[in-house]
């Protein structure tokens, strides 16, 4: 088995948005603010190649957008997946499976794009889908605060392709991966769980999206549940400490990935990790 970061997008989000109740005066101690009281925000997908499959969780937000969209996303640098595919050795149309922890725009936008004559088509033409079942029916029914986050345009094509394959419950979904349903930022929010034969590394997608948030009441303003997300969090994280899991963080701008320490304080970000150090 083999791991790849691939970096779709870099972009910055309000801090006020990103930590909900926690003071500016604390979080600025544990993520930098950069101008504006925006924060620095990476999109990192992982590339798993593993027997003849390619995977990719998550797509990064893609381009189908107008430039009025992005200016709200305050992108900067390179976006897309074309050319760290190409890194990797890969083209879209290598990529045998999508695995989305969830369908917002920043997470499943790349998944298609506008071609020439303006039509919206799937980017990876051989590739199958996946989604949890209870997130694709909250995607189509959610609340109006996080309906805006869910794009027609995004979720349309991957249905009529009849490549969209609905996972009903958590444990494994192939060898050496297995998968944890979470509903405290979204409603089945699905979190693989990678056991590469060296390590257990954990993609933690917007459940715990950098190392800033491994602190119980650090939750973002966006989550429909908090509460339930701190719950959530706290017993996945004395899990995660028991069996040495490594988190890779899918939003951190600084930090791809790290495994946990013992604190006074709880459960804390220990020795910071490369993935790539774990493939053989």
């Amino acid at each position: 088995m083999k791991l790849t970061p691939i970096e779709a997008d870099y972009w910055m989000m309000d801090g006020g948005v990103a930590f909900g109740v926690v003071p500016k005066s604390l979080w600025t101690k544990v993520y930098p603010e950069d101008r504006d009281n925006l924060i620095r925000i990476t999109t990192r997908c992982l590339l798993i190649q593993t027997g003849s499959r390619n995977i990719l969780i998550d797509t990064g937000m893609g381009d189908k957008r107008g430039d009025k969209y992005y200016s709200y996303k305050y992108r900067f640098g390179e976006s897309g997946l074309i050319k760290p595919l190409a890194k990797a050795g890969l083209s879209p149309a290598d990529i045998t499976d999508i695995l989305f922890t969830h369908l917002h725009d920043d997470h499943v936008g790349g998944a298609t794009f506008v071609n020439e004559v303006g039509k919206v088509e799937e980017f990876f033409k051989n590739a199958v889908y996946w989604c949890s079942a209870l997130h694709w029916a909250w995607s189509k029914n959610s609340n109006k605060r996080e309906s805006a986050a869910y794009f027609s345009d995004n979720l349309e094509p991957l249905e009529k392709s009849g490549r969209l394959r609905l996972i009903e419950k958590e444990g494994e979904w192939i060898e050496g991966i297995s998968l944890r349903i979470f509903s405290g930022h979204t409603r089945g929010q699905m979190i693989p769980v990678i056991d590469t034969g060296k390590a257990k590394v954990v993609f933690a997608g917007d459940f715990i999206p950098t190392l800033s948030y491994i602190p119980i009441p650090y939750v973002p303003a966006v989550d429909i549940e908090p509460l339930l997300s701190m719950t959530e969090k706290e017993s996945f994280l004395e899990e995660a400490l028991k069996n040495d899991y490594i988190l890779f963080f899918e939003h951190d701008y600084y930090h791809e990935a790290c495994r946990l320490a013992a604190g006074k304080k709880g459960v804390e970000a220990g020795e910071l990790i490369k993935i790539t150090h774990l493939n053989s």
